[in-house]
This record gives C-alpha cells, structure tokens and sequence, in this order.
C-alpha cells in the first residue's frame, strides 16, 4: 500500500499545514462552522465567537449525552471559543480588534446583519486589506430570495432534490442528515483556500465569497438539469435507480438484508452477467449496451433480483466480490463501527472530551500524504478561551470582568 493512502499515524509534534492561518468563525448551525471545521483540521486557527450565555445554536441541535450535543463535539473540533455580543457597539469594536491580525471571517448571517452593527466587509477590508469574508446564507447576497431564512431542508426541496429522491408512488423525500449543509461546508472550505491562494500569491488582498446553501447543491444535480435544457426531460423519482445508467438498484438478498449494486460500466455488466449465470444475456440485445439496458431496466432488474434471492448477502457479497462485481451491503450504524475496511484506514477516531471521557467521530478528509490533518480537540465549552484571547489583545482582568458585567462578553 502507497504511503498516500496508508493511515498516517498521528503525530502530534508534526506541523499542520494552515498553522499561521486565523479564522474567526461567527456563524451558527451547520454549513459555515463546517467550512471551519474543515480548516481547522489542517491546523488554521480558528476562534469560534459565540453570544454569550447563549452560544452556538449548534450547541443544543442533535442527540445530547450528559447535556452536551454531541454532534457539537465534531463541529466543534479544533476551535477555540469565545463569547463577544456582536450587536453592542463594544462589542463591534472588540471584534474589530480581532480583525485586524484574522485572515478570514466566517458568516451566515442573513444579508446586511453585519453592515447595520458597523462591521460589514467595507469597514473591515479598511482595517484588514487582506481580510477573506465568506458569507453563507440559504440563497446568497443577491437575489430576490436574498431577505428569506434558510436552512438545508430549503435547499434541499428548491433544487428538486427531494422532488428526484424516493420512489414514483411516494412522496418527495428529504435526506435524514444536514446534507446541503454538508456540501455547502466542503465548498466554502475550498472557497476559502481558492481566496487565501490568490491574495498570497497573486495580488495580495482579501475578498468576499458569496455562498448559498442551494448552489453547490444545485451543482449536484447537473444531470437532471441537463437533461431538461437540451433534450426537455423533466426526471422524476425512480426509486434506487439510475435515469442514466443500469444496473444500479438495492436488491434484497434470501435472508432479507440488502446490497447495493453498480454495473453500469460495460466490462463490470458482462462480469455480473457470468457470475450470476447467465452469460448469455452479454449479446442479447436487450442488454448489450447501457441504453438498451436501460429500456429493459425491469426485466434485467428481476433477473438480477432473481437470484439475489437464492442467496444470503454474505453469499451474495462473496461471490459477486470474487468476480469482481462492484458490489456493497447496505449498512445500518453499528455496521460501519463494526466494518474492517474502516477500522484498517481509521476512518473514525477516537478523541479524548473533558464531558464524555472519549469521541469516536470521523477523522480528517482527505487524507494528505505529506501535510495530514488531524483531530487535536473537540469542541470547547462556550467561552473556554476568552481570557486566552482577549489577554493576547491586552485587556487586564479588570476590563474582561466589566465587559462581562455588561453582557459584551
């Protein structure tokens, strides 16, 4: 095995590659803290600022043990927080503070919260030339929707994903996880590193990204968008196919679990073909080709179906691995913990928490041969770092009491 694609070993006295980066993170929720999280696993700086006594909403959405969020914990990781009541003027002017040696602010408040508490990016880019601001709303700074609240589930219905997702006699469906705030998170994260590549080796200054919740969702669904601008084709659900390509379904096995199935590349079809026995449907015209296949999809569906049922999954998945049919078992959650593929490459990691003793969360993506992130912390308590912080910009203990005394922090 390649060492690019070997676990790496943690390795706690090894540089993290955006070390010197300062991110403040003054968002809620999920998708921009994610874009945080993101940088903050590859060593940036990140200083989660938070309403004081109130803290991330994130801090009270999911499944709690002990009071504490759990999904908190991960989206927390490798952040330092503070609390600093933007809204106040002090509080305004304390971030300036904090502006002026950041590198990038994260945001999703709806478009103009900044500019009527005195710190949009005209007066930030004044302190801070250098400064990159993404600003994550449900359907970006421009636009007739610019005013509206949004969330995932929004982005999610506007985009036609959860009009593509279930089966033709069902009703639209929505994903049981933060899905478009997933894919708007990985996206600002790169947005940010698109912006931080260009000032530091282009022109030197900072700028502002304008990131939806529905665009890089929307992305995803290129396919079906095409497919109605130049050919006038309006997909609706089809269940766990595929519009595009066939065979790809889940099929259930003899001892009633499941596995999914993507044979839609010509050598894996001819191989599934043979493994299943019947090596004759190669030339059949019927299935020869993708498109044919795809008019036929119900009859290559219940051949397949067929003798999926003769057999149990492990069977089935022994067999078909050995042919080497692209072929996967459909997992429930104690699967994946149980699963040796990701036990070998780590794919989640066990990290120490002041609350809970120890985390198993997902480890750091990707994975980079010579510059690895890493999970150093999970998420903080609210305002774990304010003396830290605000000591470093030089207020005494006196001040930091008062500022408390009046709710800045």
């Amino acid at each position: 095995m390649s060492q690019a694609f070997a676990p790496i070993p943690p390795d706690e006295t090894r540089p993290l590659p955006l070390a010197g980066v300062r991110v403040l993170d003054i968002a809620t929720m999920a998708a921009a803290p994610w874009s945080a999280a993101y940088l903050a696993e590859f060593g940036a700086d990140v200083i989660k600022v938070e309403m004081p006594g109130i803290g991330d909403h994130q801090r009270r959405w999911g499944t709690p043990k002990k009071g504490v969020s759990l999904f908190w914990k991960s989206m927390g990781r490798n952040k330092r927080s503070i609390t600093l009541h933007l809204g106040k003027p002090k509080g305004a002017a304390l971030f300036k503070r904090l502006v002026a040696d950041a590198d990038v602010i994260i945001e999703n408040f709806r478009p103009g919260t900044l500019e009527r508490w005195g710190i949009g990016y005209e007066v930030l880019r004044a302190i801070n030339p250098r400064l990159i601001l993404l600003r994550v709303t449900g359907f970006g700074q421009s636009g007739p929707y610019r005013s509206r609240p949004g969330f995932g589930t929004l982005a999610e219905s506007l985009t036609g994903f959860a009009h593509l997702t279930g089966y033709p006699d069902g009703p639209p469906t929505l994903p049981n996880g933060p899905l478009a705030d997933g894919v708007a998170g990985i996206t600002g994260a790169f947005a940010v590193m698109v912006a931080l590549y260009y000032r530091d080796t282009r022109r030197g200054v900072g700028q502002v990204i304008d990131l939806s919740l529905c665009e890089p969702l929307l992305r995803l669904m290129e396919p079906a968008l095409l497919d109605y601008d130049q050919l006038g084709i309006a997909r609706g659900r089809i269940g766990n196919r595929s519009d595009h390509v066939a065979p790809r379904n889940i099929y259930q096995c003899g001892d009633g679990r499941w596995v999914a199935l993507s044979a839609s590349a010509q050598p894996i079809f001819e191989r599934l073909m043979h493994a299943i026995g019947h090596p004759e449907l190669c030339s059949d015209p019927r299935f020869a080709v993708n498109s044919a296949r795809l008019a036929h999809v119900e009859e290559l569906d219940e051949l397949i179906s067929a003798w999926m049922r003769q057999h149990t999954r492990d069977e089935v998945l022994a067999h078909l691995e050995a042919a080497e049919v692209a072929v996967a078992p459909v997992y429930d959650i104690p699967d994946i913990f149980a699963d040796p593929h990701f036990q070998a490459r780590a794919s989640l990691v066990t990290v120490p928490d002041a609350d809970l003793g120890t985390i198993r969360m997902v480890n750091v993506v990707p994975r980079l041969s010579e510059t690895p992130g890493r999970v150093c912390t999970t998420g903080p308590a609210l305002g774990e770092h304010n003396d830290e912080v605000y000591s470093a910009l030089g207020l005494s203990r006196e001040e930091l009491d008062q500022l408390q005394r009046e709710g800045v922090i």
